[in-house]
């Protein structure tokens, strides 16, 4: 089989509904955390296929996560090859910082469930999969948009929503993998977030029972689409 890695940067943010398609393309799933002792002698450039997940540190935030560096390093090296990347929010950060974008605080939280829209480049793409379909945003940071890629998606919020270079590399800031994992439960303690958003707990919570299997069925057909077109 096929290897997958998956990179998590805390236990609650897994590859979640993206575990279905991955699986389906043939990969076998592996993971590491940040925090494994070994994390820092993981090659990056060894899995078929590496998948970069969230979580709520800034990339710019070194010095209380030293292994950020480590990772944008080996990171790099891996799009430089033109390996097949995934990264969803703070994966999406990475790539763009080891492609020498820069990543910063925006100037609001996007928390919640809202379609994003799909430019012309996207149409074409396997985000065409989510168009009107509200997905999860849970993020507070954004990036310069990478030289040499194309943006595909952008929200009333952010720009920067989703961008692909070629067929290996897709960057997506949205959570569209979230809408039926049992840790989304961890991600509602972060009660600060959801207030600075403008909603309540309860209101979050509505929208995921609403909008929560909508959103990952979509993101499983972006995701398969998106792995049948790897070169």
């Amino acid at each position: 089989m096929k290897s997958c890695l998956v990179i998590r940067h805390v236990p609650y943010e897994g590859v979640a509904g993206f575990r279905a398609p991955i699986e389906a393309a043939g990969y076998a799933i592996d993971r590491v955390d940040v925090t494994d002792p070994d994390f820092a002698n993981v090659d990056f450039d060894a899995p078929d296929l590496v998948v970069m997940m969230g979580g709520p540190m800034g990339v710019y935030d070194v010095e209380r996560h030293p292994w950020i560096s480590c990772e944008i390093t080996r990171l790099a090296r891996r799009i430089l090859l033109d390996r097949p990347t995934l990264g969803v929010c703070l994966g999406s950060q990475m790539i763009a910082a080891a492609m020498g974008s820069r990543v910063y605080p925006g100037p609001v939280k996007e928390v919640g469930f809202s379609p994003i829209s799909i430019n012309g480049a996207g149409q074409g793409s396997p985000l065409r999969h989510i168009e009107d379909v509200p997905v999860l945003h849970w993020h507070g940071d954004t990036f310069d948009l990478p030289s040499g890629v194309e943006l595909l998606a952008s929200s009333d919020k952010y720009a920067h929503q989703g961008f692909r270079r070629g067929d290996n590399l897709l960057a997506l800031q949205f959570h569209s993998e979230m809408g039926e994992d049992p840790r989304f439960d961890a991600w509602l303690e972060n009660e600060d977030d959801v207030t600075a958003a403008g909603l309540t707990v309860p209101e979050l919570r509505a929208q995921h029972d609403t909008h929560g299997s909508t959103a990952v069925a979509a993101g499983r057909l972006m995701i398969a689409d998106w792995l049948a077109r790897l070169a």
